[in-house]
């Protein structure tokens, strides 16, 4: 865990560097492992530092295991985004999301998401579409609405770091995710033609950048940028996806952000994520693509990484970009 010292540093450092606004999101690992009280410490770490009455929003990605109405009535109380992780119906989600004792962990979630309700928590779903989870996209979206849950992300499942695409037995294939984005955009489509709207980042997202703005997904903007990513010691990387010794920006109990983000690593990782492929310069969807998140990029002969999902991304886009550009008028 990150000691009170280190998270004092990151709290003054952050909001001395910041001009008008800034977030602190926490992630793990399960960052409700660190106990209720260290998170009020946090608070009180910002009232302390927060000098200039800084703009600043938190947010916490979780398991939901251990939250019960007292962490329920802490994020409330403090305007925390809260990002829950439930996979779908029971039997989607028990399949990888087990407890210490190999059991399932469906029922505890939900009990956590009744928790949030109840105190009126801003909090949406994460979804992680596997290969054998996307065949149940139409049972699993249902479920969701079902629930009340009404802000929905779906991420596709990642390999280890290193690890061979492909290569696992929850692998999502361009083929089953291309399938699995156009069955979820059928049912989103649905739902806002009978003004029974379901906010999906994604496709918001989409219909956001065909309007001419920018995507607030970084995953979606065709380039890294560096999102000072910092671990327990202090160290800071670029990205939650390379923490990796290859890509240290610095310390900061040490080092300023200004120092960590002008570092040669900082600038190599962000400008090497922009080179764009020849197969994208020729595509008509390059600009909704962007090339996806550098992390589903693979290396090819003779040219910069292409996005795995390459192929699925097409083929989804051919199939909905006409409803996108009609929907893009309907939505701000």
């Amino acid at each position: 865990m990150m000691s009170y010292e280190t998270l004092e540093c990151v709290v003054r450092k952050v909001l001395d560097a910041a001009e008008s606004a800034c977030g602190f999101a926490f992630q793990g690992g399960e960052p409700t492992l660190a106990g209720l009280d260290y998170y009020r410490h946090f608070i009180e770490l910002v009232k302390r530092y927060n000098t200039r009455n800084i703009r600043v929003s938190c947010s916490i990605q979780t398991n939901g295991y251990v939250i019960d109405k007292e962490w329920a009535e802490f994020f409330y109380k403090n305007s925390f985004l809260v990002g829950l992780s439930i996979d779908g119906c029971s039997e989607v989600h028990n399949q990888n999301r087990i407890d210490n004792f190999g059991k399932p962990t469906f029922n505890a979630v939900m009990k956590a998401a009744r928790f949030l309700k109840e105190y009126r928590v801003d909090f949406n779903i994460l979804s992680v579409v596997t290969g054998p989870s996307a065949r149940h996209v139409t049972k699993n979206y249902e479920f969701l609405k079902r629930q009340g849950f009404r802000h929905l992300q779906f991420i596709p499942y990642l390999e280890p770091q290193g690890s061979e695409k492909g290569s696992s037995n929850d692998n999502l294939s361009p083929l089953n995710y291309s399938i699995f984005l156009s069955n979820l955009f059928d049912l989103w489509y649905r739902d806002l033609i009978r003004d029974d709207y379901v906010s999906i980042r994604y496709f918001e997202n989409l219909v956001g950048m065909i309007k001419g703005h920018s995507p607030e997904s970084c995953s979606m903007s065709g380039a890294c940028t560096c999102q000072y990513v910092i671990e327990g010691d202090g160290e800071v990387y670029p990205c939650d996806f390379y923490v990796l010794d290859s890509h240290r920006l610095g310390n900061i109990c040490t080092d300023s952000l200004k120092e960590m983000f002008e570092s040669g690593n900082c600038q190599t990782f962000i400008t090497s994520s922009a080179i764009v492929p020849d197969k994208c310069r020729s595509c008509r969807f390059h600009l909704l693509c962007r090339n996806g998140c550098r992390r589903d990029r693979v290396h090819q002969d003779g040219d910069a990484p292409l996005n795995y999902y390459c192929d699925a991304n097409k083929e989804f886009f051919a199939r909905t970009y006409d409803r996108l550009l009609e929907i893009s008028g309907r939505l701000i």
